[in-house]
């Protein structure tokens, strides 16, 4: 497998004359990755995800699953307890994000996330062998983080921890999830992909602001209500449980066209575009 984050292949002093060693290392210091090097890193990480064992997928996945649970409480607690409407509308949101942060840092697996990581895999190699391996590891992710998410919903409708204000924000919040006709869901749940995917991507060259770019993007994603598979089937898998909504309702009004979107959004929009653009680049440096 070709190495990824070869410096030498993708360092921006190469393309300067006269630069001496120690200039070389200042702007090798002080240069942002480029999109080839952010690609290949991205890639190398999809590689080895490609490779893990079912088994420690499927718990990674069931912990992404519970850990989402977060967003919901912490965004519920945010919504029951800010009175006025204006700040409730933009500081809850910072609740949503939560979950994201214990699921990204925690290198948690997360099926939005992997709409972009296993794919530039895939279009590398464009084998079937690469595409079962995918559709493997995204079929493992998605029912380990539902797993995850109906656990989570069960607890917050069967259970009394959470005094009734708040499980009346539970519920303001969740509606939304089977509120909207098949084509608005689906249309939230592309924005909602495209923007988990470009996190995804902005992640390699975050440094030591990771925390921040999960924060920020996941806040837009929570801002705008846009749909989201997994935190948004913590919501309607509580909506289920506790009488509030069907499951013909959690499966055609929010299962179905938010998967579809978040797929969409991520393959689409992030991996195939992102793609496109260093495609030349890279196949250039393996010539």
């Amino acid at each position: 497998m070709d190495q990824p984050g070869d410096g030498a292949s993708f360092n921006p002093a190469s393309k300067l004359d006269g630069v001496s060693p120690r200039q070389t290392k200042q702007i090798e210091s002080q240069s942002r990755p480029s999109a080839a090097l952010i690609h290949e890193t991205i890639r190398a990480e999809g590689e080895q995800e490609l490779e893990r064992l079912w088994w420690a997928i499927v718990l990674s996945g069931l912990a992404a699953g519970l850990s989402m649970g977060l967003s919901l409480v912490v965004q519920g607690e945010f919504h029951a307890l800010i009175s006025d409407d204006a700040t409730r509308r933009l500081v809850a949101p910072l609740g949503y994000t939560v979950g994201f942060l214990v699921v990204v840092l925690g290198r948690q697996q997360l099926f939005t996330e992997n709409t972009l990581t296993p794919i530039l895999p895939l279009l590398h190699h464009r084998d079937l062998a690469t595409l079962r391996s995918v559709l493997k590891l995204w079929g493992l992710v998605l029912v380990s983080n539902i797993a995850g998410t109906w656990a989570v919903g069960s607890v917050l409708a069967h259970t009394s921890i959470f005094e009734p204000r708040i499980v009346d924000a539970f519920v303001d919040l969740s509606r939304r999830t089977v509120e909207g006709t098949f084509v608005t869901t689906l249309v939230r749940a592309v924005f909602a992909g495209w923007l988990i995917a470009l996190m995804a991507w902005l992640l390699p060259a975050a440094k030591g602001t990771r925390a921040h770019i999960i924060v920020v993007m996941t806040y837009v994603v929570a801002l705008g209500e846009f749909a989201h598979i997994i935190a948004g089937s913590v919501e309607c898998a509580f909506l289920v449980q506790s009488d509030r909504a069907s499951l013909a309702q959690y499966a055609l009004d929010f299962f179905m066209p938010t998967l579809l979107g978040n797929i969409l959004g991520g393959t689409t929009l992030v991996a195939l575009l992102n793609y496109g653009q260093v495609a030349a680049e890279i196949n250039d440096h393996r010539e």
